[in-house]
């Protein structure tokens, strides 16, 4: 994956797993376990099986001529055949993760708004473990990557409903902000016209850190009620302005995102690390999402 791009990927190199052991060599002219002459397979048999070169040429001489032709023409094995990343794996894992995300948000629809807000707050803690140790790990699993999925379907499902209680179609209008940023950063990602460059990834890290310190902070002082604001220090124009920022890195890590899963399949990344690529374009997406809503709440609170 592209060095420096989204913390999700970082460690994870996916070049080094992908390249295979090199294969024993036998003296010039001598066949090994399991190989002819020169290294090359016999057909018509399993790898790993012995057989000599007349037994195999011998089989190949009573295979008819429409069989011949079958196994020559062939196509050559593609990186699905051989286990490597492809973008359909990539696309269908990152599928299942927002089918899972968008069962567990179903739940919230149907129980009392206390329960829901409940779910919210065991959703928001139970993510943000789970996002740190699938961060951390250096092989990808499946069933903690759904699990943070459905927990963070959770939490954006009660954030939704309360918030739409608030006030009404603002999750309707997040999601189609969302999907709206979503295909205009792929688009042009696409074009390449947006490419996560190192003086921009380098400027990315800057004002995520400073834009994560600051939501510490204003936490904390909504949190011991040093503000009465619903949004603390993000209310009013200073929200929307900052809302709009925040909005702004969550599209660039979306074209890290892009870059790394492109770096990934060019590279030949094993085929378990779709996965990874599915679980970052997840965190993304749900944190472009949470600020696209807050925006909107912020804007329909100062009407």
């Amino acid at each position: 994956m592209a060095l420096g791009g989204n913390p999700i990927f970082n460690g994870k190199n996916f070049r080094g797993a992908t390249q295979a052991p090199p294969v024993p060599q036998a003296p010039y002219g001598q066949a090994q376990y399991g190989q002819q002459p020169y290294g090359q397979q016999s057909y018509g048999r399993a790898p790993g099986q012995v057989m000599d070169g007349q037994s195999g040429w011998a089989q190949q001489q009573n295979m008819t001529d429409e069989q011949l032709r079958q196994m020559y023409n062939q196509p050559a094995a593609g990186p699905a055949d051989t286990g490597r990343m492809t973008y359909d794996d990539v696309i269908v894992k990152t599928a299942a993760c927002l089918g899972v995300l968008l069962a567990g948000a179903a739940v919230t629809m149907f129980v009392s708004m206390g329960l829901a807000s409940l779910l919210m707050i065991v959703g928001a803690l139970g993510g943000f473990v789970l996002a740190l140790v699938n961060t951390f790990k250096k092989q990808p699993s499946p069933a903690l990557i759904l699990a943070y999925a459905g927990l963070e379907g959770l939490f954006l499902g009660g954030l939704t409903r309360v918030l739409d209680t608030m006030y009404p179609g603002v999750g309707l209008q997040a999601v189609i902000g969302t999907l709206s940023v979503f295909t205009v950063t792929l688009l042009l990602f696409k074009s390449g016209k947006v490419r996560a460059s190192p003086k921009a990834m380098k400027f990315f890290m800057i004002a995520l850190v400073g834009y994560a310190l600051f939501s510490v902070v204003n936490l904390v002082m909504m949190v011991t009620g040093l503000t009465s604001e619903p949004f603390g220090l993000r209310s009013g124009i200073i929200g929307v302005v900052i809302g709009i920022l925040a909005i702004g890195l969550a599209a660039f890590s979306l074209v890290m995102d892009f870059t790394s899963i492109e770096a990934g399949v060019q590279a030949g990344a094993p085929q378990r690390f779709s996965w990874t690529a599915a679980f970052g374009l997840t965190v993304t997406l749900v944190w472009l999402y949470v600020e696209i809503i807050r925006v909107l709440a912020i804007l329909r609170g100062e009407d």
